[in-house]
């Protein structure tokens, strides 16, 4: 799925920019990707936009590490004045992470009243999962069969769309995810929650005892998966029947872009025992952590000392301080909420043969796209739209088994005049087909 957007050498690219990717494989070796079979070569950015080396303007449908816009003012001020003064380790004493503490918690309900800090979404996972072990004494997870939740030697070994080069583990087993095009609506919790309860069984019948169900709550590795919002208690109550803890990855829906709720757990009436957060944490100052039930990290807590040299640090904190000050001030979760509607509402509007579905929540928007000829296949077709849209200055991606559902996740700054241009770039597009 990762490689469908890829860099394969073939593009048409600039003289400099090809001495600059020879330079950068030279020091960075194969692991990197590039993006697009033309990458692009962004110097700043601001809002919504990206800029290239020549000053163009990019439209930025796809990275919501900046949830409240690139180089927001608000937050480079926030970090700068804080770096001018003190920055250090939660060991000593500071108002910061105390009063970032208590505002974030306060978006919680209320069982989740304590936090912990890390610098990455996988960090992140990785730390629910010792806690997890831990309270449980078991070792085995469940969690959909192309999750994504972290590059950790742990966390990795948990995320199958990273491919088959990255071992799941025998202690993994996934489940099919909530695809709604195979399983009617009515029936779809009922089918999640019998996938989780087949995977519980066979990890007790191998000898492992179960300790967690981890959940992306917008399912966006496996296509973008929404609704209906109350699909997953089903399968979060066979997991707590079963003695297993229930994990929700925030890390992508959260921070107010599913528009519904500020988590997206709480579209489906859910109540975690451990909710994961990162990337818009910080508009891409590295902040991220856990809220976590009282009840769940003390056992933790009394037998395992944890420390993160740069996880709640000052300067992370009043990024993550100036972050909540624009959602709310901005009405950012409204925002995605009526942005994302609209923006579903024209992407559904276009007569094309090739979309074969339309689904997300706010702005976290899944377009599956279906070659309907033998002659390419869907993944062919959706790297040629991913593709398209770049030539149009219009960034997107694309996820799902196939790599065939467009994947949309813009900054929550998304305007309807901003979603007018994206749907007038795809429509070109699809036209061209």
């Amino acid at each position: 799925m990762a490689m469908i957007n890829a860099y394969a050498g073939k593009g048409a690219v600039a003289a400099e920019d090809r001495r600059l990717i020879a330079r950068r494989e030279a020091v960075l070796g194969p692991a990197y990707r590039l993006f697009y079979e033309t990458p692009v070569h962004f110097v700043r950015g601001e809002g919504v936009w990206l800029y290239d080396s020549n000053g163009d303007a990019y439209l930025d449908a796809y990275n919501n590490v900046v949830s409240v816009g690139h180089c927001r003012p608000e937050v480079v001020e926030a970090i700068a004045r804080q770096s001018a003064v003190l920055n250090t380790h939660t060991r000593y004493l500071h108002d910061g992470i105390v009063a970032y503490s208590e505002r974030l918690l306060a978006k919680f309900p209320s069982e989740l009243s304590h936090v912990m800090y890390t610098c990455t979404g996988s960090e992140a996972n990785d730390l629910a999962l010792r806690i997890a072990k831990n309270v449980t004494g078991g070792t085995g997870f469940v969690v959909t069969e192309l999750a994504y939740h972290g590059g950790t030697d742990l966390i990795a070994g948990l995320s199958p769309s990273l491919g088959p080069a990255v071992d799941l583990g025998e202690h993994v087993r996934t489940v099919p995810a909530p695809d709604t095009l195979k399983v009617p609506a009515g029936k779809l919790g009922s089918y999640f929650a019998d996938g989780v309860r087949a995977a519980i069984a066979d990890l007790k019948r191998h000898g492992i005892k179960p300790a967690a169900l981890l959940v992306d709550t917008i399912f966006s590795s496996d296509g973008v998966y929404s609704d209906p919002p109350d699909f997953l208690r089903e399968a979060v109550a066979a997991a707590r029947d079963a003695g297993l803890l229930f994990v929700a990855d925030e890390v992508q829906p959260g921070f107010g872009r599913t528009g519904d709720a500020m988590w997206g757990f709480l579209r489906h009436d859910v109540a975690p025992d451990i909710v994961t957060l990162g990337k818009p944490m910080g508009n891409g100052y590295p902040i991220a952590g856990l809220a976590i039930r009282p009840e769940v990290v003390e056992a933790f807590g009394r037998s395992s000392r944890y420390f993160n040299t740069f996880g709640g640090s000052p300067v992370a904190c009043a990024a993550g301080m100036a972050v909540l000050d624009v959602l709310e001030k901005e009405r950012l979760q409204e925002n995605a909420r009526e942005v994302g509607a609209y923006l579903r509402s024209q992407v559904k509007g276009l007569s094309s043969s090739f979309v074969a579905d339309v689904r997300g929540a706010g702005l976290f928007i899944g377009v599956e796209i279906a070659a309907n000829d033998k002659s390419r296949t869907d993944g062919e077709i959706t790297a040629r739209i991913v593709n398209g849209l770049r030539e149009r200055r219009v960034l997107i991606s694309a996820t799902g088994p196939k790599a065939n559902v467009l994947k949309i996740r813009p900054p929550l700054v998304f305007s309807k005049n901003n979603a007018d241009q994206l749907v007038d770039a795809l429509r070109a597009v699809l036209n061209s087909l």
